[in-house]
């Protein structure tokens, strides 16, 4: 039976999905599927955000109100017993994903859930995970075996027993010990207890494959010192679970050449963009491929024309044939058209015999999402230059109409107009949308900014500087400040802000990579000096950066 096809049996199916030891990427395609079909998502608390993404925004999600146990209603049940809540979606024949942590066959709880269904005639499924005890060490940069052939040994330690430890503590494998922060020590006076020396290295490593992962190398002898100075320990957050990695050939002295995920140039950053989570994917993702987390504030907000008028004949006057090109600059332009066709009942057909032009990835995207392939994209340099460097002059021979429909923004320049009259073509400048200031973020974003709780923010133009700082305030001095080019540095420098870094063309995506280029020099510099390797808001002085004169 094909466990994603509808199923026509009085009772659902439940499929049990390992959701991976963090990092989002780790989600199998197989799970994106199920994801996708659930009609009900049960999923442990820490990897809800993990999975919910891939699910559908009508999928219900049960259990889920609340993290706090203490807090859930005495008629809800735990958060470890969920297998009523299972069973009682599957009876209503519904598509179950019951997503944990790791991987669902080192669960102990989800095993008993499985018994339940297979008691009771529901079909399920088993997606596996990462389990955490795999995957946090490759992240960490800690193989585990090596060309010899270690032996490797798994070991919880919440549930060994003096047996184990002695087992394993006599032996030369390699264990990987699952604990927690401040149990680590006592996990490691039980190996050396066992037989183990204490100068066998381990490593420990906390929140794995996630932009939070700490790991450090220290030995079974040394590691409750090597903690306490790093001060982690003695600590609140002692409770959170790690994975130590011990033994003489598990490469751990070998990790400032093989730890590949916390030498990431912007590890654990966090970038502020201004620009709305549409606009700023594809830069998102680029950040994140730098290790950095990526937060949008959008600093525009986008309103209809204040008279539409205009905006109404140029629309007619596509149908009717008045057009031998469109030029879309920006996403916005494109949503403004699209809104305007559907409310006269049109769709991308209407485009048929236009020749459409459109500025930057996200624009061409959006414009292949309503259906129309674009003619022209600039070659080079994504901007109202660059597209005019491959626009091609009227020729009346081979162009049978000479104009142009531009729908842009309120606050466009020139630029582009000037340069199609310059080649010969008639141009209807219409103003598609207007963009004002958006509304200022949440407080908690606004305290961030304005307290050093960003390690960078992204400047793309000048207006995103000062609506920015109109709407949240200006940046603390320890955060990184990068500009996409002159005009908008001259800019953040007017407004008190030093900048940090320019970008060397007018291009978000190499605005991205030069601040990764500040990120990794910034890193060798400390390790060279050999000092900790840093992120810019965990320093906090006292001053607010000025411009330099």
């Amino acid at each position: 039976m094909n466990p994603t096809a509808p199923n026509h049996s009085a009772s659902g199916q439940v499929t049990f999905l390992g959701a991976g030891p963090g990092d989002p990427g780790l989600l199998t395609l197989r799970a994106v599927e199920a994801l996708a079909s659930a009609d009900v998502l049960i999923a442990d608390p820490q990897v809800l955000d993990v999975v919910r993404v891939h699910a559908r925004a009508q999928v219900d999600t049960p259990l889920q109100a609340s993290t706090d146990e203490a807090s859930i209603p005495a008629d809800v049940p735990a958060l470890r017993d969920t297998a009523n809540l299972v069973m009682a979606a599957a009876r209503a024949g519904k598509r179950v994903v019951r997503a944990v942590s790791g991987d669902p066959g080192l669960d102990g709880y989800v095993a008993g859930e499985m018994l339940a269904c297979a008691a009771e005639g529901i079909v399920f499924e088993v997606v596996p995970g990462i389990a955490a005890a795999v995957g946090v060490p490759a992240y960490a940069g800690v193989p585990l075996r090596d060309a010899e052939g270690t032996d490797v040994r798994f070991v919880d330690a919440r549930t060994a027993d003096a047996r184990c430890w002695s087992e394993v503590g006599a032996s030369d494998a390699t264990a990987v010990v699952s604990t927690s922060l401040d149990s680590v020590a006592a996990a490691a006076g039980e190996l050396v207890s066992g037989g183990r020396k204490p100068d066998t290295p381990m490593t420990v490593t906390v929140a794995g494959t996630t932009t939070r992962q700490r790991t450090w190398t220290a030995t079974l002898g040394s590691v409750a010192q090597v903690l306490k100075a790093a001060k982690v320990l003695p600590s609140p957050d002692g409770g959170q679970p790690v994975i130590a990695v011990v033994g003489e050939r598990s490469a751990a002295a070998q990790r400032d050449r093989l730890s590949w995920f916390e030498s990431k140039p912007l590890f654990g950053w966090r970038v502020l963009v201004p620009r709305t989570k549409e606009q700023a994917a594809s830069l998102s993702d680029q950040l994140v491929s730098y290790g950095a987390v990526s937060h949008e504030v959008p600093t525009i907000a986008v309103e209809p024309p204040r008279t539409p008028q205009q905006m109404e004949r140029a629309v007619k006057g596509l149908v009717t044939g008045r057009y031998e090109w469109i030029a879309f600059t920006s996403v916005n332009a494109v949503k403004a058209v699209r809104e305007k066709f559907e409310e006269y009942g049109l769709d991308a057909r209407a485009f048929a015999g236009i020749k459409v032009a459109a500025v930057g990835e996200q624009t061409a995207k959006a414009l292949v999402a309503f259906g129309v392939k674009p003619d022209l994209v600039p070659s080079g340099e994504q901007s109202a230059a660059g597209l005019l460097e491959d626009w091609p002059p009227y020729d009346p021979v081979f162009d049978p109409i000479d104009r142009v429909f531009l729908p842009r923004a309120d606050i466009a320049t020139e630029t582009l107009v000037a340069g199609l009259i310059e080649l010969g073509w008639e141009v209807d400048d219409v103003t598609a949308y207007r963009t004002v200031r958006a509304s200022p973020p949440p407080a908690e974003t606004r305290e961030a900014i304005k307290g050093g709780g960003f390690d960078a923010v992204l400047f793309t133009s000048s207006s995103t500087v000062r609506n920015l700082v109109g709407i949240a305030g200006k940046p603390h001095n320890v955060t990184v400040i990068a500009c996409i080019g002159p005009a908008t540095a001259k800019t953040a420098e007017e407004h008190g802000l030093r900048v940090d870094v320019m970008s060397p063309e007018p291009s978000v995506h190499k605005l991205a990579e030069a601040l990764a280029d500040f990120g990794a020099a910034r890193r060798d510099a400390a390790i060279e000096a050999g000092d900790p390797v840093t992120r810019p808001s965990e320093r906090r002085p006292g001053s607010r950066r000025r411009a330099r004169s």
